[in-house]
């Protein structure tokens, strides 16, 4: 910054440069509920985000008259800061994330003791904001025939400025990868697993000791949540997990006790929407299911005793693909739906509606402030006519919009903390539930973008592609032209391809619902060879299949006949991580060395 403009803040910063990141937090008068006046005898930390344009956040370090601000946006990357001293107090109206370290003082300063103070509560002001402001997270599933190397998600993942990601279970391949990395993790416990570390002490620690305790010692990975099993309590499971997930909860935070980290990593159990209702059809008449009530009340206790937090997994679509009669626009956030009035409260979506329906019932058990993560949301892109491109792209958009002023839902107006569903496609999920199930990713099964989608955690506003992925031969498999549709061979063999591959982009209102008999059967054959790692024997269909060089994918509209990516073997394959130092950390450490230096 110019010592003009330096000399104007000091002077007057109401009429300093609009470029001013200063000017900019003393202009805004945003929320007057949290008006903060820093005194010039007062040490203290304040994080604040800025309500409008990009997501874009201020540390201010403040003492003995001096106010250091630092601009940190979403992207992850510190601006160089404006240094600026006050002899009166400043007042700044905005919305408060975060305050800390603020004490009365009147120490006499030398230079060099305020550049090692400074140093110090810029670095307690940094760990405080990478824990109350991580932006979006991202389920992370490996239900996949040909999975991505973990290096390549996880530079992704870096790539995308996304700090948060979500596991289903602990594998070993993706944890160490994940490593030095700072992204924040939650691994998960299967449901087949709550059996074993409820009914067992010793499992429990020894889980926690495997998959917890050696990859936050040996490879600094960033491990905050346990997940202990995941929506166990859904009605189709017709109460398997009712009576063991409560003691597998409570063995693995005595496990994580016993082993020093019960302070750093909580546990939780991800739970579907399903596991409350309203007794009116409106939020305030949210409570627990009565045929779970008494084990979700324990369960609530549990979470709240443990300082840990509720998760809960929401889905518009779902209600939209389950309720014919359910109102389109309001599963988006566009605001053109009519809106549902609880007594006076408006509710223009059903994301707002459905976690108030839960804050409700929490807060009328007596459980209102325990914190609510939303484990998973998201939109599919396939399997499905309300599945596709521009529907995904709509939601997944507005609801990125919709939770970036950090203002809640009407009965939790507190930023929400949640993680998309999900990061890339999987192609061996179970299609019970639907079609849909295999096409959730904002990403496709080779980690290339589907749609635009503006996190607010990249320069460009752009998702960033996986990069070196390696894919197999441009060769396809496809019905000869020869053989007749009516050949007997011809359903068994797509019966047998689809029931071993995947054939979900086929049908009513899909990508590929517009291909004729012959591209239906095509896709079918080639779905099974490209699973089957191109194997000539793979299309062998009886006299009904050729290998092709010819791309099949029509040249109109959004369905691909995928070349699959080269098979991974965490044992060949695994690459060695580089144990770089996280960017914006290393941007931190140098400005704060400008810092001091400056001083």
């Amino acid at each position: 910054m110019a010592q003009s403009q330096l000399q104007a803040l000091n002077t007057n910063p109401i009429t300093a440069d609009r470029h001013s990141a200063l000017y900019s937090l003393i202009s805004y008068q945003i929320d007057k509920r949290h008006h903060v006046s820093v005194k010039p005898e007062q040490f203290c930390c304040i994080i604040y985000k800025l309500p409008t344009g990009p997501p874009s956040y201020f540390i201010l370090v403040c003492f003995s008259g001096f106010v250091l601000v630092y601009t940190f946006r979403t992207s992850r990357r510190l601006e160089l800061p404006v240094f600026a001293r006050f002899a009166s107090p400043v007042p700044f109206n905005l919305p408060v994330l975060a305050v800390t370290g603020l004490e009365q003082r009147k120490p006499k300063l030398g230079r060099k003791n305020m550049g090692w103070i400074t140093v110090t509560i810029g670095i307690v002001c940094l760990f405080t904001l990478l824990w109350s402001v991580n932006g979006i997270g991202v389920n992370w599933g490996t239900q996949t025939s040909h999975p991505l190397p973990p290096d390549t998600v996880v530079r992704m993942l870096r790539e995308n400025g996304i700090q948060k990601v979500k596991l289903f279970d602990a594998d070993y391949g993706i944890l160490k990868a994940l490593g030095k990395t700072g992204i924040e993790v939650m691994v998960g416990i299967p449901n087949d697993m709550l059996a074993s570390v409820g009914g067992s002490m010793k499992a429990a620690e020894k889980w926690v000791a495997k998959n917890v305790s050696e990859h936050i010692s040996s490879n600094n990975v960033n491990i905050r949540y346990v997940a202990v099993g995941n929506e166990p309590f859904l009605e189709t499971y017709n109460g398997s997990y009712l009576h063991i997930t409560l003691p597998a909860l409570s063995n693995i935070q005595s496990a994580l006790i016993k082993a020093g980290i019960g302070s750093q990593v909580k546990v939780t159990v991800p739970l579907n929407a399903d596991v409350y209702a309203s007794s009116n059809t409106y939020p305030s008449g949210g409570d627990f299911r009565t045929d779970i009530f008494d084990p979700m009340l324990k369960i609530v206790k549990f979470l709240n005793d443990s300082n840990s937090p509720f998760t809960v997994n929401i889905y518009p679509f779902i209600s939209l693909y389950t309720d014919s009669n359910f109102p389109v626009e309001y599963a988006f956030f566009d605001g053109n739906a009519t809106p549902v009035n609880d007594g006076g409260t408006l509710y223009y979506n059903m994301f707002d509606a459905n976690l108030d329906t839960l804050a409700h019932a929490l807060q009328k058990n007596g459980f209102g402030n325990l914190p609510i993560i939303v484990g998973e949301i998201g939109w599919p892109t396939d399997g499905d006519r309300n599945a596709n491109i521009e529907y995904a792209r709509r939601f997944n958009q507005g609801f990125m919009s919709h939770i970036s002023g950090g203002k809640g839902t009407p009965m939790r107006p507190i930023p929400i903390d949640a993680y998309l569903f999900s990061l890339i496609d999987e192609d061996e999920k179970s299609i019970d539930p639907g079609n849909f199930e295999r096409h959730w990713g904002i990403f496709y099964f080779d980690g290339q973008v589907k749609y635009p989608l503006n996190l607010g955690t990249t320069n460009s506003g752009a998702l960033i592609p996986a990069k070196g992925v390696q894919y197999l031969e441009k060769k396809w498999c496809v019905m000869k032209l020869s053989a007749p549709l009516d050949d007997p061979q011809v359903a068994q063999s797509v019966s047998y391809a689809c029931g071993r591959a995947d054939c979900t982009s086929l049908g009513y209102g899909t990508s590929c619902g517009n291909l004729d008999a012959r591209g239906n059967i095509s896709y079918a054959f080639n779905s099974y060879f490209q699973k089957n790692n191109q194997l000539e024997a793979a299309c062998k269909f009886p006299n009904v299949s050729v290998i092709t060089k010819t791309d099949p994918t029509p040249t109109v509209g959004n369905c691909k006949f995928p070349i699959m990516i080269q098979p991974y073997y965490e044992s060949a394959g695994r690459r060695s991580g580089c144990g770089q130092m996280p960017l914006p950390l290393v941007s931190v450490l140098l400005l704060l060395l400008l810092t001091v230096v400056q001083l």
